[in-house]
């Protein structure tokens, strides 16, 4: 149980949610608004906008639940924001296309899980395809996982990967690339390509 000044755990505050209790709303911006903000600003690099995303993001987690009852709420809310984030990037550079890091890490994945309309984040919400990738992300070791999910989850650049983890350039990018085949492979053999 919560007491005074404590953050409610996750299963408090989606049960709220269920209740349809206004207060879950300030317990999510409370435990998981700056993650959520992290999440935007990476991808739209505005505060403004992420700001926006991140109640977009509380809006949509109400409007979801119920029916959804999430397992594990940091990744449900995380995922919200990354969509919501995505797409409002995708307006407003709809007619000027390149530069970033969004189209960047976009396209080394599109080599891998693209789509017939192009569109890899759309690809990506496949739930079979989803699936596929969340059980080859289970099988690799937890260095390559993360560098993996730095760059195609939270879209960070690759000089901030190399600090975090204090490799070179050319050694992730080289895991990357690994990465990337062994998942092409992977999903082929699956028949989700």
């Amino acid at each position: 149980m919560s007491g005074s000044g404590k953050s409610k755990s996750d299963a408090e505050i989606v049960d709220l949610y269920w209740a349809r209790s206004e207060s879950a709303i300030t317990a999510t911006a409370d435990k998981y608004g700056a993650y959520c903000h992290a999440i935007s600003y990476r991808i739209l690099s505005d505060h403004a906008d992420a700001d926006e995303c991140v109640n977009d993001t509380y809006l949509d987690a109400w409007n979801s639940m119920p029916p959804h009852r999430p397992s594990v709420l940091s990744t449900f809310l995380g995922k919200i924001a990354r969509r919501i984030s995505i797409d409002r990037w995708r307006r407003s550079h709809a007619e000027k296309r390149g530069g970033g890091e969004i189209p960047l890490a976009l396209d080394e994945l599109s080599e891998v899980v693209g789509s017939p309309d192009g569109g890899v984040a759309d690809a990506l919400d496949a739930q079979a395809l989803a699936d596929g990738v969340n059980a080859f992300l289970r099988r690799l070791p937890t260095a390559e996982r993360r560098v993996f999910m730095c760059r195609y989850w939270h879209l960070e650049p690759i000089d901030i990967i190399c600090e975090r983890f204090g490799y070179s350039e050319s050694k992730v990018k080289s895991m990357l690339s690994r990465t990337r085949a062994k998942l092409r492979v992977r999903l082929e053999e699956e028949g989700l390509l």
